[in-house]
């Protein structure tokens, strides 16, 4: 649910009314609970209650600058390791993306991205790597900002990035991962520019709108 940004970033969770939609007993809830404090989704204040967290934009643009070295690594690996076979997922991804462009869908961008991404960890062939790839996607799912202005160049990115797994060019596949988390970091540094360091990264109306209708809020 989170993963899908049915509640929006510092949001507290109803654990009873959780558990009641799910269909569940609150104990596996508080598991799972646990298990996203870990990981740094979710973080309890006491008195109060769990919240979903929020990242500011000084913790999005750390968490990008990493991710923008280790995904280059990742198109590195995956070169000489990618099959045809995931090179044709990517191919159906990129339509699906098209798509989901011209209806300027953030919550199905979301989803897609995460999928494509996905799919070069995976052919990196490094188990650690991807692990470590995917704990970084699911800490930047509370960033729910604006990004309608640059989802075309996003988009092209990304067939730039499998053009270049598909000539096994590194240097090329290096290049486009880097450049496409450096336009990430140019807005979070924007979104930084106007507002406290404090305040988390608000976000987009749209996909406000679509996670509290998602919420049944």
């Amino acid at each position: 649910m989170i993963a899908e940004r049915r509640f929006l970033s510092g949001s507290r969770l109803n654990v009873e009314e959780l558990a009641r939609k799910l269909g569940a007993s609150r104990t596996p809830i508080w598991e799972a609970v646990r298990k996203l404090e870990q990981e740094g989704l979710l973080r309890s204040i006491p008195n109060r209650g769990v919240f979903l967290m929020e990242l500011t934009p000084k913790a999005a643009i750390e968490l990008y600058t990493v991710r923008a070295a280790l995904e280059s690594l990742a198109a590195k690996l995956a070169i000489s390791r990618i099959r045809e076979q995931t090179l044709t997922k990517m191919d159906q991804s990129l339509q699906r993306q098209a798509a989901i462009v011209q209806q300027a869908d953030l919550l199905a961008y979301s989803r897609e991205d995460f999928y494509f991404h996905k799919l070069i960890y995976t052919a990196s062939g490094n188990a650690f790597l991807q692990e470590i790839l995917e704990g970084i996607e699911h800490k930047a799912r509370p960033i729910g900002m604006q990004i309608t202005s640059i989802l075309s160049e996003l988009l092209n990115d990304h067939r730039n990035l499998v053009s270049a797994l598909r000539a096994r060019d590194a240097t090329r596949a290096e290049m486009t991962f880097r450049e496409h988390n450096e336009r990430m970091l140019a807005l979070f540094t924007s979104i930084g520019e106007k507002q406290s360091p404090e305040q988390g990264i608000l976000p987009a109306p749209e996909l406000k709108e679509k996670t509290l209708a998602a919420s049944g809020s």
